[in-house]
């Protein structure tokens, strides 16, 4: 009888059973005197002792300006120090932080900050094209909830912080007392592509948990220090991120306000990092740097890659030439806080190319009929499921919607499209909305994709299904060559696919590209793609 595509993360650690305030507590009593935060941009840096008086301050305004437990704290900002101290006062006193993504304009935040009831709001002063506080002022009519905001970098932060003194510890201390774990903390937005987002609603079991199982696997200690170029207004930043630090003592480092990658290597080589993130995007960007070999990156041991599949040349790239010889690769979302499936230190390049891991401790996976629901034999495409800890408490207000992706057994229903390996290992072969059916044929682009980054005129490539008169849909490749000025051609590609890639499989339309439309986080919006080049 052939096994089914079902298992389960076994280990001899338990679960935490902290609030993200005891966990911090518990790391500054062992680690006073260690780095804690590094921003390199400011030049600023904090011991955990000192980090740890910070946070208590801005938690010592928070109470002094009437926040309870349970009101709804936005932060609307790039990476900088103060993103994390609010991330960590606001867990400190019970509030629930409201992630909203740097690039909303002022439809999406107004949206946002009525949805989730927001009566206090941090946010950047500006960043690019973005002045926060012109936005602000066009949706406060609107937002009457909105009691006050607070901008960073100008005087109404310090203004802020100054408001409670250290004569609120009793208070914080009572409050602390009366915080159970799986009180929501955390409102996270996921990037919907049809409507408006939907608010992931998670706990401090949730986030603490998986940010130090994630750290666990990759071996963190106090010795570590992580540079985070990925988004804190993400889990990648702020959970496998910031909380894979301070469960562990290790440092967080802080490289630009947005990821750039001369700013990225600068400061592993300055700080000494010994762990990188970031998509594989990111990696390629650094990589292609004029003057990448220049960099020292000895101390790099690890890293985390997550939001896309790597690329094998990349990752080959990653390991030798950037001293990574221990990047895992995760996988996950936001409404599992957010990692399901991780390669381990010591997997080798093909799992950590052609796999996105096996299940973390604690949690439960499998891979199910999409229409039926019933658990698919090991090597069978079907939906990939997860539960466990992870699993959010539910979308924000929206019982329907949560009940449409959590099914009554607390099973979070993915939307991608995954088969299970023998040793347990995942391949995700595309989300169920991305799968291409060319006349009856199931195509899965991440296939092609990997097939194509080995031709010698691509520097990135991403497959999409578009419409087609007879098929119903035929393959668009949308390719980033390496040398503008040598572009692929059509009867190229073709040629290059023939008697190597099924004859369905074969893209029947080429577009030449300069870059892709990504969100924030670092994924290419394939929607966008099949909306621009699908006529």
């Amino acid at each position: 009888m052939t096994e089914a595509s079902y298992t389960h993360g076994t280990s001899g650690t338990t679960l935490l059973g902290d609030t993200i305030g005891q966990n911090l507590d518990r790391a500054v009593a062992v680690w006073p005197e260690r780095e804690a935060l590094v921003d390199v941009p400011s030049g600023r840096r904090w011991t955990y002792a000192e980090f740890s008086a910070d946070v208590d301050r801005l938690a010592y305004a928070l109470l002094a300006s009437g926040v309870a437990k349970g009101d709804r704290v936005g932060i609307w900002a790039v990476n900088c120090a103060e993103w994390v101290l609010v991330q960590y006062a606001t867990a400190r006193i019970g509030a629930i932080m409201v992630n909203i993504n740097p690039a909303y304009r002022t439809h999406e935040v107004e949206y946002v900050l009525g949805q989730a009831g927001i009566s206090l709001l941090f946010a950047s002063l500006s960043h690019k094209t973005s002045d926060y506080r012109a936005m602000v002022e066009q949706v406060r009519g609107k937002c009457p909830q909105l009691r006050e905001t607070v901008y960073i970098g100008d005087a109404s932060w310090e203004a802020f912080t100054r408001r409670g003194g250290s004569e609120r510890r009793a208070e914080l201390d009572a409050r602390q007392a009366e915080l159970s774990c799986d009180d929501p903390i955390n409102i996270q937005y996921t990037s919907g592509t049809t409507g408006f987002p939907k608010g992931a609603t998670l706990s401090h079991h949730n986030i603490l948990n998986n940010g130090y199982f994630v750290g666990e696997s990759v071996a963190y200690s106090e010795q570590d220090r992580i540079c985070i170029p990925v988004p804190f207004y993400h889990c990648f930043g702020m959970v496998m991120g910031n909380l894979a630090a301070t469960s562990h003592g290790a440092c967080m480092v802080v490289p630009a306000p947005s990821f750039e990658p001369k700013a990225t290597l600068e400061a592993v080589q300055r700080e000494r990092c010994t762990s990188l993130y970031g998509v594989p995007t990111m990696f390629i960007a650094e990589l292609n740097l004029p003057d990448f070999a220049t960099y020292d990156l000895s101390t790099l041991r690890t890293g985390i890659m997550a939001g896309s599949p790597c690329p094998v040349e990349v990752m080959k790239r990653v390991v030798a030439e950037m001293h990574m010889a221990e990047v895992s690769i995760c996988y996950g979302m936001t409404e599992t806080s957010p990692v399901s499936l991780q390669t381990r230190i010591d997997d080798d390049l093909e799992h950590r190319t052609g796999t996105v891991g096996r299940v973390l401790p604690h949690l439960e996976v499998k891979i199910v009929d999409p229409v039926t629901g019933v658990t698919q034999s090991r090597g069978t495409a079907g939906e990939l499921c997860t539960r466990g800890y992870s699993v959010m408490l539910g979308y924000w207000n929206e019982p329907e919607k949560t009940a449409e992706a959590v099914d009554p057994g607390r099973w979070m229903h993915t939307g991608d499209l995954a088969t299970m390996r023998e040793d347990g290992y995942v391949e995700i072969v595309g989300r169920i909305k991305d799968m291409i059916i060319r006349g009856g044929e199931n195509i899965y682009p991440r296939e092609i994709e990997e097939f194509l980054y080995a031709h010698p005129k691509i520097k990135d490539v991403q497959i999409v299904g578009v419409p087609h008169e007879t098929y119903g849909e035929e393959v668009l490749a949308c390719v980033i060559p390496h040398d503008t000025a040598d572009p692929l051609t059509l009867e190229e590609l073709r040629s290059y696919c023939e008697g190597r890639l099924a004859h369905y499989k074969i893209p029947s339309r080429l577009q030449i590209l300069e870059a892709f439309p990504m969100t924030v986080s670092g994924k290419v919006r394939k929607i966008e793609l099949r909306e621009r080049y699908g006529a």
